[in-house]
C-alpha cells in the first residue's frame, strides 16, 4: 500500500511538471497612474501649506518636467518638484515662497507624469489651489482647425496670456503662457478652466519642439482678430497656419568650379546675383532651381580663374553680400534625360531636363513621329528656372510617339551639345482615366481648385476667374479631396498669414466627403460653397 501511494504521488508530480508552461508575464499595463489622495486636497482655498503631496496608486517618474509643466500664474523662482530622476508613489511640490494673495494657481503637468514601468502618461493632470477664499471659475472653450489641411496635428495646444501693463505681442516668442489646454485631436475641442476675469490674448499653437513658445520657422499659429474679454468671450474658434517666412538667401556653397548652391528660406522670389570684384572681368551667369531641395544654383561662365568670389544677391526687397573661398573642383558633363518613363498622359507635356542649364535649341534637328511614322507638329517652351524643355503636341489614345533629337539639337550654357537622343512614350485609352466636372455654387472668384490625395499631395490644379464649372479631364482613377482656395489678392497662389501683422491666411475650404474618380466614368459633383 505504501509503495502504491508513492507511485501515485510520483505520477501526479510528473503530470504537474508536464503541464507546467512558460510564464506569460501577464498583460501589458496600458493604464496611466491614478491619483489616490493629495494633501492639501486639490482645489483647496485659503491655501497656506508649505508643501503639497500627491499620492499615486503606483510608482511614477517625471519626464521632461521643465518643458511640460505650466504653472499659472508663474511662480518665481519655480517651486521644487520631486521625485527627480527616481521613482516614487508620492509627488511633492515645495519651496513656493512668492505666492500672491487672493490668487488661483494651477499646476498643469502636461504629459510629464508617467508610470515607472510602461511609461504610460497621466495626460493633462492639474493641481489647483487658491490663496484666497474662492477658486477662479471662468472657462474658455472652443475648437481648433487647420487653415489649410483637412486634419489637425496631435501636437496642438491653446495658450492664454493675460493682457496687462507689461504685455506686448512678442510675449508668444519668449514666455510661457499663464494658461494652457491640449486640443483633443479626435474632437478638435479644447477647454481652459480656472481663469479670472480680464482681457487675454488667446492663440493656438502647433509645435515641433514643445516649449509653449512660438518658433515661426517650424510652428503653426492661430489667433483671434482682437483680444478676448472674460467672461464675455467664453467660446473661441481658432485656425492654425504656417506663417509665410520672408525670402532669405543662405551662404553659398561651391558645387563645381563653375557652379554655386544658395540655400533659401521662405517662398521663392525672383532675384539677381552679380559678382563683386576689384578687377573688372567679363562673365555670364544663369540661375536655376534644384527640384528636390530649397536651393538655387548660380552658374558662372568666365575665362578668369578666381581664388575667391563675392556675390551681391538682391531684388526690390533685400540686398546682401556673400563671400566664398574657392577650390579646384571637377565640372560635370552634360546629362540629358526625359521627365517621363514610358507613359505620357493626355494632360501633360513631354519634358526634357538636364544637369547643366540649357541655352539654345535647334527645333529643325528635332522630330516627333507617331507609330505610323507620321511627323507630329509640336511647340517648345523653356522653363529657365526649372531648366526644362516642354514639347507641346496633340496626343491621341493608344498611340506611340518617338522623339528624336539629332546631334547639336540642344546646347547648354557651356557650349556642350547632345549626341543623338531617342525617346519613346505611349498613351493609354481615354477610358483608362476618369473625368470630373465640378459645379461650384455661391462661387467667389478668383479661386484655386485642387484635387489632393488622402496623404495631402496635390495631384491636379485649376484656376478660375469666372466659370462656376471646372473640368478635370483624363485624371488618374482614385480617391481625392477637393480643396478650394479663395485667391483674394489674385496672385494665383495660396497666401498664408502673419501673427505680428495680424494678417489671416486666405480662406480655404474642403468638400466634406472624399470623392471616388473611376476609370472610364464621368463624375459630376456639385459643391455648395459657404
Amino acid at each position: 500500500m505504501v509503495q502504491l501511494r508513492f507511485s501515485i504521488l510520483a505520477l501526479l508530480i510528473l503530470m504537474g511538471c508536464a503541464n507546467r508552461g512558460n510564464p506569460t508575464g501577464g498583460e501589458i499595463d496600458t493604464e496611466p497612474p491614478i491619483v489616490i489622495k493629495s494633501f492639501p486636497e486639490n482645489f483647496t482655498t485659503n491655501f497656506e501649506a508649505e508643501e503639497i503631496e500627491i499620492i499615486f496608486n503606483e510608482y511614477i517618474r517625471l519626464n521632461n518636467i521643465q518643458k511640460e509643466l505650466i504653472i499659472s500664474p508663474p511662480i518665481e523662482p519655480q517651486p521644487l518638484i520631486m521625485p527627480m530622476g527616481s521613482a516614487s508613489k508620492i509627488l511633492t511640490i515645495s519651496e513656493f515662497d512668492s505666492l500672491q494673495k487672493n490668487t488661483t494657481y494651477s499646476f498643469h503637468f502636461g504629459e510629464s507624469i508617467e508610470d515607472n514601468n510602461e511609461k504610460n502618461p497621466l495626460s493633462n493632470y492639474r493641481y489647483v489651489f487658491s490663496t484666497g477664499n474662492y477658486i477662479d471659475s471662468l472657462v474658455v472653450k472652443g475648437s481648433v482647425k487647420d487653415a489649410f489641411n483637412r486634419e489637425i496635428s496631435e501636437n496642438l495646444n491653446v495658450l492664454l496670456y493675460e493682457v496687462d501693463s507689461l504685455f506686448n505681442d512678442s510675449i508668444v516668442y519668449r514666455k510661457k503662457p499663464k494658461h494652457v489646454a491640449k486640443v483633443i485631436d479626435t474632437t478638435n475641442n479644447f477647454i481652459i478652466q480656472n481663469i479670472k476675469q480680464g482681457k487675454y490674448l488667446i492663440i493656438a499653437l502647433e509645435e515641433e519642439n514643445k516649449d509653449y513658445t512660438f518658433q515661426n520657422k517650424v510652428d503653426k499659429i492661430g489667433f483671434t482678430e482682437r483680444f478676448i474679454q472674460l467672461p464675455d468671450d467664453s467660446i473661441v474658434n481658432l485656425s492654425v497656419f504656417k506663417e509665410k517666412l520672408p525670402f532669405k538667401i543662405g551662404k553659398p556653397k561651391q558645387k563645381t568650379s563653375r557652379s554655386f548652391s544658395f540655400g533659401y528660406e521662405g517662398e521663392y522670389e525672383p532675384f539677381k546675383i552679380k559678382i563683386i570684384s576689384k578687377d573688372s572681368f567679363n562673365y555670364e551667369s544663369k540661375i536655376t532651381r534644384e527640384k528636390k531641395s530649397d536651393s538655387l544654383i548660380f552658374w558662372l561662365k568666365s575665362e578668369k580663374k578666381l581664388d575667391s568670389i563675392a556675390f551681391n544677391v538682391y531684388n526690390e526687397n533685400f540686398s546682401d553680400t556673400l563671400s566664398l573661398n574657392l577650390r579646384n573642383k571637377i565640372n560635370d558633363s552634360l546629362v540629358i534625360k526625359s521627365g517621363q518613363n514610358k507613359t505620357l498622359k493626355f494632360n501633360e507635356d513631354f519634358l526634357i531636363e538636364a544637369n547643366l542649364p540649357f541655352n539654345k535649341i535647334d527645333k529643325n534637328k528635332i522630330s516627333i513621329y507617331n507609330k505610323d511614322s507620321l511627323k507630329i507638329e509640336f511647340e517648345v517652351k523653356l522653363d529657365t528656372i526649372m531648366n526644362e524643355y516642354s514639347f507641346v503636341f496633340e496626343k491621341e489614345e493608344e498611340e506611340e510617339y518617338r522623339i528624336e533629337l539629332l546631334p547639336d539639337a540642344l546646347t547648354d550654357f557651356y557650349e556642350n551639345k547632345n549626341d543623338t537622343l531617342f525617346y519613346k512614350v505611349k498613351t493609354r485609352t481615354y477610358n483608362d482615366y476618369g473625368n470630373l466636372s465640378l459645379n461650384l455654387r455661391n462661387a467667389k472668384f478668383p479661386m484655386i481648385i485642387e484635387l489632393v490625395n488622402p496623404t495631402g499631395e496635390i495631384k491636379y490644379t485649376k484656376y478660375t476667374v469666372s466659370s462656376s464649372t471646372v473640368d478635370f479631364n483624363y485624371i488618374d482613377s482614385g480617391k481625392y479631396f477637393i480643396r478650394i482656395i479663395f485667391d483674394e489678392n489674385k496672385n494665383k497662389k495660396y497666401d498664408s498669414g502673419n501673427f505680428l501683422k495680424r494678417i489671416k491666411p486666405e480662406k480655404v475650404i474642403y468638400y466634406p466627403d472624399e470623392i471616388d474618380v473611376r476609370a472610364g466614368w464621368d463624375l459630376v459633383q456639385e459643391f455648395i460653397l459657404q
